[in-house]
């Protein structure tokens, strides 16, 4: 922890410190990084740095996982990050969510005064209700959360708003990647002739948010799903002109790439030029990269822009030339920040 902020006056939250599970070690020395160009900011070059917790997550040889903190943090305002998803790591979401809970209980047990997991990626956000005889997961991910010890969660484009509801006691902050996106895509692609598109219904929300912030127009891709199986579509319709236009699409999670890529064809056959896809979370599960390498060949994905709430790392980024990775960092720091100083953050979870 920093030493200029360990002293506490009345109405102040803890001591600001930071820490993380094995699969959330990079994103958080991002965030780490980009909170102390915050600090050196406000208080001066001089101000003490950040950094990470000394911690420990171990694995036993039955599987078991326990999480050891190496030093105190007691009465600190305590941040705990994990990525559930880990592409560059052998651990399942499973591992990766146990891990959590033991780092969420061993902060609980070292008395910090508030504990706050970041998770980017919250996990079975899709079994957010019921549709037959089965559990309600994501609820019981919130429930998991809260028996630990959680005060806060501070996650990205929630799957589904419902889980904001799930909680009892602790509170959910679901932050947005759409301004940060946005901000690259302005940066890197000529948007003169550009109209954004959903990818199904669901979508049409952001795809709105988008065709306001770049003040486009906006086309939908209505899907109708086969629910006896899984990511299987039975039919699909646009809604909209993209004829000689540019498409984006923007949408939460690319999980298999199925329906990104039939909505792209769709596209493609109404008349559309350059198609790109952006995404807050690109899991590209299964086959999902071979499939989005073959219709990037095939003419019908210009680029699929995600960022590192999904880690690919530098090495997947050179190997498929189709796929752009930018930071989430920098807000996830800026929110961590006002937090702890007790600032507002709606302005950020916009």
């Amino acid at each position: 922890m920093a030493a200029a902020l360990i002293s506490k006056k009345k109405g102040e939250r803890g001591a600001l410190s930071i820490m993380a599970c094995d699969s959330g070690r990079v994103l958080a020395q991002r965030i780490v990084d980009n909170m102390n160009q915050l600090i050196r900011q406000e208080k001066g070059e001089d101000s003490p740095a950040l950094r990470l917790t000394d911690t420990e997550e171990v694995t036993f040889a039955n599987g078991e996982i326990k999480t050891v903190i190496k030093e105190n943090i007691r009465g600190d305002d305590h941040y705990i990050v994990q990525c559930m998803d880990d592409p560059l790591s052998d651990k399942s979401i499973n591992d990766n969510l146990m891990a959590l809970l033991t780092a969420v209980n061993a902060a609980f047990q070292s008395d910090a005064d508030s504990i706050t997991v970041v998770i980017p990626q919250f996990p079975y956000s899709r079994q957010e209700r019921k549709k037959t005889r089965e559990g309600i997961t994501a609820k019981q991910v919130a429930q998991f959360l809260e028996i630990s010890g959680a005060n806060r969660v501070i996650t990205l484009d929630v799957h589904a708003e419902a889980i904001m509801g799930f909680f009892n006691t602790a509170k959910l902050e679901d932050l947005h990647a759409s301004r940060t996106i946005i901000n690259y895509f302005q940066q890197s692609y000529d948007t003169s002739n550009l109209i954004i598109s959903s990818a199904d219904v669901g979508g049409a929300e952001k795809a709105r948010f988008y065709s306001k912030a770049m003040q486009t127009d906006m086309a939908v891709v209505d899907k109708a799903r086969d629910y006896s199986h899984a990511s299987v579509v039975e039919s699909m319709r646009l809604v909209g002109d993209v004829r000689g236009k540019d498409v984006l699409i923007p949408d939460d999670m690319i999980s298999t790439g199925g329906t990104i890529i039939n909505a792209a064809r769709l596209l493609k056959d109404r008349g559309a030029e350059k198609i790109y896809v952006a995404c807050s979370l690109p899991f590209f599960n299964g086959n999902a990269v071979e499939k989005l390498s073959r219709a990037h060949e095939e003419g019908l994905i210009e680029r699929v822009i995600g960022t590192d709430a999904v880690m690919h790392g530098e090495k997947f980024r050179q190997e498929h030339p189709w796929y752009d990775e930018i930071s989430i960092a920098p807000l996830f720091a800026h929110v961590i920040y006002n937090i702890n100083a007790k600032r507002s953050v709606s302005e950020l979870l916009r």
